[in-house]
């Protein structure tokens, strides 16, 4: 699917089964000892059976992979996970945000699994989010 329409509430009960809802969180870093649950963002992703992004579904269904950055005292920020040329994955704020696009430079291996650790490379550097939940959308 094209950026060609905002998906209406119809269409996103029609996806596929594959599709989740995952909050990551700040894992455990200098000046966050205990990591930090207000740090973090919401994926909606299709995953395959090992828990790893379903390329296939993405590129059918790129309207609804979405992803919701939030920090305490800041508006969240929406945006698109897209792919970069050469494969890599990454968050683009095209709704309302003014970031540059984040990176998650091991999104092609990771796997989304609550307990595992992802790193996604800010604007400031590198940070370790851990998966706190997955559900079903």
């Amino acid at each position: 699917m094209k950026h060609s329409h905002p998906p209406s509430k119809e269409d996103w009960a029609k996806l596929p089964s594959a599709f989740r809802r995952i909050r990551l969180e700040l894992a455990r870093e200098k000046g966050h000892p205990e990591g930090d649950a207000k740090i973090g963002y919401t994926l909606i992703l299709p995953l395959e059976e090992t828990s790893r992004i379903d390329t296939g579904l993405w590129q059918s269904h790129r309207d609804y992979c979405r992803v919701v950055r939030f920090r305490p005292d800041e508006p969240d920020d929406i945006g698109h996970i897209v792919r970069k040329p050469g494969g890599a994955w990454a968050f683009h704020y095209d709704i309302g945000g003014k970031l540059a696009d984040e990176t998650g430079p091991h999104f092609s291996s990771d796997r989304f699994l609550i307990g595992d650790y992802l790193s996604i490379h800010e604007e400031d550097g590198l940070h370790t989010f851990q998966v706190a939940w997955v559900g079903r959308v």
